[in-house]
């Protein structure tokens, strides 16, 4: 019974005190207010720069590698060819030589051939390339008909850009082997003279190229073709002779004749050799029809 009243003795003192201990306890610490930010700066606004077009930096930046962007820079090598049927084709073919210097061109080539109604023409020139289309309307007005014709455009702008960069390239090429040359030792000109000599040989192709195009783009080439009129020709060709036809027959006779003499000749000067191989045959023959 002492030991039950101890125990619920402790009990009630433990339930005292535990009320207390609470009651005294601190409270828990408020928490802290969280900093303000701190203000941003105002941004500065960046200066202002004016761009150029982009077309002109990509010119600017490749240099001899850009590509003209108009019509008119580009470089185009217009050829024609024409094939006209005229009353004379002589007269005519002066008509065209004269034609081709009054716009300014000249003539590259002519030939005739044949001769009377039998004869063919053919002239070739080159005009200015803006005066094209003007040469081949009076070329069509020189003719009896035109019997065909044709034009054809090549773009080598492309091609004389490139030309332009190696040129360049070359160029830069060949002044550093001469910067070189100034330091080199005895030993080294020998082979910088050498590599300068094959650089020279590559800029004169290069400019020889870059002159033809220049000259071909700038001068158009026509081609004419002459013909005579058909119905103008002679029912009898002209410079035909009975009595020559008749020695022309007279010739092939006797042409024939001899033809005929030198193969008697040599068929009885081998008639050894043709005799026997006949006597062969003929004996064979005869014994196959014994038998």
């Amino acid at each position: 019974m002492k030991r039950l009243a101890m125990l619920v003795g402790l009990l009630l003192v433990v339930c005292l005190l535990v009320p207390v201990s609470c009651a005294k306890a601190p409270p828990p610490p408020a928490p802290m207010p969280a900093p303000a930010p701190a203000p941003r700066p105002a941004p500065v606004p960046a200066p202002s720069v004016e761009m150029p077009p982009r077309e002109e930096v990509v010119y600017k930046e490749t240099g001899a590698g850009a590509l003209p962007s108009s019509a008119e820079e580009r470089m185009i090598v217009r050829t024609g060819e024409i094939s006209l049927v005229v009353d004379e084709v002589v007269d005519t073919q002066d008509e065209i030589a004269q034609l081709a210097v009054r716009l300014d061109g000249y003539v590259v080539s002519t030939r005739i051939s044949g001769e009377e109604q039998d004869m063919r023409g053919r002239i070739s020139i080159r005009v200015p390339a803006d005066k094209f289309e003007q040469a081949l309307t009076e070329l069509r007005e020189l003719a009896v008909r035109v019997e065909s014709e044709s034009t054809d455009s090549r773009d080598v702008t492309e091609e004389y850009v490139d030309l332009e960069s190696r040129l360049k390239n070359a160029e830069a090429t060949e002044s550093q082997y001469l910067a070189l040359l100034e330091k080199a030792r005895v030993e080294e000109t020998i082979r910088i003279y050498e590599l300068l000599h094959q650089v020279g040989r590559e800029i004169e192709q290069i400019k020889g190229r870059m002159q033809y195009l220049e000259r071909t783009s700038s001068m158009s080439l026509i081609s004419v073709r002459l013909e005579p009129e058909a119905t103008t020709k002679p029912l009898v060709r002209a410079g035909w002779s009975a009595l020559e036809a008749l020695k022309s027959a007279v010739r092939g006779v006797v042409t024939f004749g001899q033809w005929l003499g030198t193969a008697a000749i040599w068929l009885l000067i081998f008639s050894p050799v043709w005799g026997a191989i006949l006597g062969v045959i003929l004996w064979r023959l005869r014994r196959r029809r014994r038998a």
